[in-house]
This record gives C-alpha cells, structure tokens and sequence, in this order.
C-alpha cells in the first residue's frame, strides 16, 4: 500500500521514541506533601494511605534524606497539632508544629526547597478552613490569620508559602503582608483553582482535618465549573501569584491546559490522597501495575501543562525516571 504518512516510522526504536518524545518530565518537577506531628520518636502509618507516614520532627530526616537520595528536592509541609481550638492558633504559633518542622529541615536537610501549605483546617476544632461566624466562614477576617500564617512560616524557613483555603483575596494579603515585612522575594503558590472534590477523603484522614459540621462547598469550587475556573486563576494573577495550582490533578487535565493556555505562569497539579489510595487499593489487590499506572498518570498530568507536580508517589516517579523507565 502507497501511504505518504507513516507515523509508525518513528516509534520502531527505543531511541527514537524517546528522541520524538512530547512531553519530557525529570525530578526537579516534584514536590513530595509531608505530613508532620507533635511528639518525638513517632513515624505513624496513615490507614487510608499505604506507605505513608505522619513524622514528628525528630523523625522527618529519613524520609527527608530518601527523597534527595532519589533526587526529589522540593517538599511541602502539612501540620498535625496536638491541640486545635477556634481560632486555629497552632496555624500561626512561633512554635507550631510546621514551624518546629521548617527550622529543623533549615537545620538538617539545607538544600531542600521548602513550602508551607498555608491554610487552617488542620489547626481549627471546627475543621474548617477560616474563621467562624456563627456556621459560616467569615471570608475577610480570615485573611488576616491566613496571612499571619503564610509570615511566620517565612520565618522559621519557609521558602515558598501555598495558600489552599480559596477565600477571596487571599492572595493579596498574604502578598502585602510578606512584602511589608521585608519578604517581597519569597515566591506564593496559589492553590488558585481547587474543587470541593471526594478525592481528598484520606488526606483528612491524614490530618486529622475533616469539617465536624456541613461541608467546603461554599468555599471550595463546584467540580461542574470550567469558566469559574479560568475565572479564579486569573483574579489569583492580579493579586500576584507567581505560580497557580489546580487540584485534584487527574481528572482535571482538561483545566490544567485551559489555565495553561490562559496564563503565563508557572503551573503546578496536585495528585491528590484520593488517587494515591485508589492506586495502592487497586495494585494490592492485583488489578493494576502499580509502577505502570504511576508513571502513565504523572505524564498525563505533564502532557496537560504541568510544569510542577505535587505528588505522594514522588520518590518513586523520580527512580523510575532515573532509571530511564518515564521521562
């Protein structure tokens, strides 16, 4: 048969495929979430995740070492307090539980990158994500505490913070008040379009940050949204982002471009507890190759747009690439 077009002619080859290949990934791109813990000597499985852990911080140096060993340089840092109350006070305490963990990652693992997840479900007894008026989160009161988090973060060692709560014109005060404290360098990574979606169910497990009443749905995004979506990251660019995020990652590709395409910014995805436990579910019953489903989900969040991405399988997508099996 004549045929002009072959385009099996380039994938005969091990070689050439990889020479041809679109979309190209290397571990420089991952960010490992961590979750840290009052107490010493601790390192506790967390139940909806299989083979991850909460660490208290004399215990975070192992894992900590294992990730560079594996060449994965950037972690975020999530805080389990051991006391909550109303006001969420651990989230901004000079010796919070994330503070105690920046100092000591500033201490033990210096050529870390380090990002504070700067929200306040995780410290709050209410389990929501700002301050209450009666049954409602008050939108503006709460900046004031979400940016009052976001400094001291900076201050014990935070190299970059990453608001998650989605109030309105959180960005903007978490802005102001790092450049009126002379820390107009440090980089803000907006969690700018993120979706009141199942997938987080384990990671409240984790954190112990599930909303004692009612739900986030009047703050987080309707997953049915796409224009809302374009929408918030846009308004998260003029109040000076300098990365966006969407979360949940894997059934989001199709934002992740649009806000790829819309916008000159760096731009991260998060896979989400939800898909690492659907992933370690379905492989330890022998359904799915792990590894094989891994790789294939972290590329088709980079084939989307993903420049950055925010992912509990990182240590591992980062010996696969090493060892030439995705990247």
């Amino acid at each position: 048969m004549e045929l002009s077009n072959r385009p099996r002619r380039l994938r005969g080859n091990g070689i050439l495929r990889k020479m041809v290949r679109e979309t190209r990934i290397d571990p420089s791109s991952l960010v490992y979430p961590m979750f840290v813990m009052e107490g010493s000597n601790k390192k506790e499985e967390i139940p909806s995740m299989p083979g991850q852990y909460r660490y208290s911080v004399d215990r975070m140096e192992e894992k900590l070492a294992k990730l560079q060993k594996a060449g994965v340089n950037s972690v975020m840092f999530f805080g389990i307090p051991e006391h909550k109350d109303e006001m969420g006070s651990g989230a901004y305490a000079e010796d919070g539980i994330v503070q105690k963990a920046f100092r000591k990652a500033k201490e033990t693992a210096p050529e870390l990158y380090l990002i504070g997840d700067v929200c306040m479900c995780e410290y709050t007894s209410h389990g929501h994500c700002g301050i209450l008026c009666g049954q409602e989160v008050d939108n503006d009161k709460t900046l004031e505490f979400l940016a009052k988090t976001a400094l001291s973060q900076v201050r014990a060692g935070a190299d970059m913070v990453a608001p998650s709560d989605m109030m309105d014109g959180r960005v903007a005060a978490i802005r102001r008040m790092l450049d009126q404290n002379g820390y107009s360098h440090t980089p803000i990574m907006s969690y700018a379009v993120k979706f009141a979606s199942s997938f987080y169910g384990p990671f409240r497990d984790a954190a112990g940050s599930a909303p004692a009443f009612g739900d986030r749905k009047s703050y987080q995004m309707d997953y049915h949204n796409r224009r809302e979506a374009i929408k918030e990251a846009m308004l998260d660019v003029e109040e000076g982002a300098d990365i966006l995020m969407v979360k949940p990652a894997m059934a989001y590709g199709d934002l992740i471009r649009e806000v790829k395409d819309r916008t000159s910014l760096p731009l991260a995805s998060y896979s989400v507890s939800g898909e690492y436990a659907m992933v370690k579910a379905a492989a330890l019953a022998g359904f799915v190759d792990e590894a094989g489903i891994v790789c294939e989900m972290a590329v088709s969040a980079f084939r989307a747009g993903t420049d950055i991405y925010i992912t509990y399988f990182a240590e591992e997508l980062a010996e696969f690439m090493n060892e030439g099996r995705i990247g």
